[in-house]
């Protein structure tokens, strides 16, 4: 069973892939309680950086480093290289992850910096990519920078 920031994550991904976008959804909880939701709108923003994990720090609006220290940040997909120097730069202590198959991202750089990283391997989360990447591989290729 997965818990309610991670249902809150896939939802946000859902989302996306309603929207016409990629099927990337990520929450920063703060104390028990998301402060920011986000999902990649590269597609739907015409945006080169609004991956999951960046439109949910966006949402959560200009904070106090000493809020992003004490925070989590959930993400269905493992951090691109991008969204990795984000949590590095506001000094996000763990990220949980749904899924490492499809997409394996900065993780290494993550832990080399004294992040926690969580895979959960979540089913759902792979089976959203795994879709989307057998309609869309064009697209997919265009998100990762491939």
């Amino acid at each position: 069973m997965i818990d309610k920031f991670m249902q809150a994550t896939i939802a946000e991904a859902k989302k996306g892939l309603e929207e016409g976008g990629i099927p990337i959804g990520s929450v920063l909880v703060h104390n028990n309680e998301i402060i920011g939701r986000g999902h990649n709108k590269r597609v739907q923003s015409g945006s080169v950086v609004l991956h999951g994990e960046m439109d949910a720090l966006e949402n959560a609006g200009r904070l106090s480093a000493s809020i992003y220290k004490e925070s989590i940040l959930y993400t269905t997909l493992s951090p691109c290289p991008m969204c990795t120097g984000a949590i590095l730069l506001y000094g996000i202590k763990k990220v949980i992850i749904g899924e490492n198959k499809t997409f394996l991202g900065s993780e290494k750089l993550l832990k080399e910096n004294g992040v926690e990283v969580l895979i959960i391997d979540n089913q759902e989360c792979k089976g959203l990519m795994k879709e989307f990447i057998d309609k869309n591989p064009t697209l997919w290729n265009e998100d990762i920078g491939v």
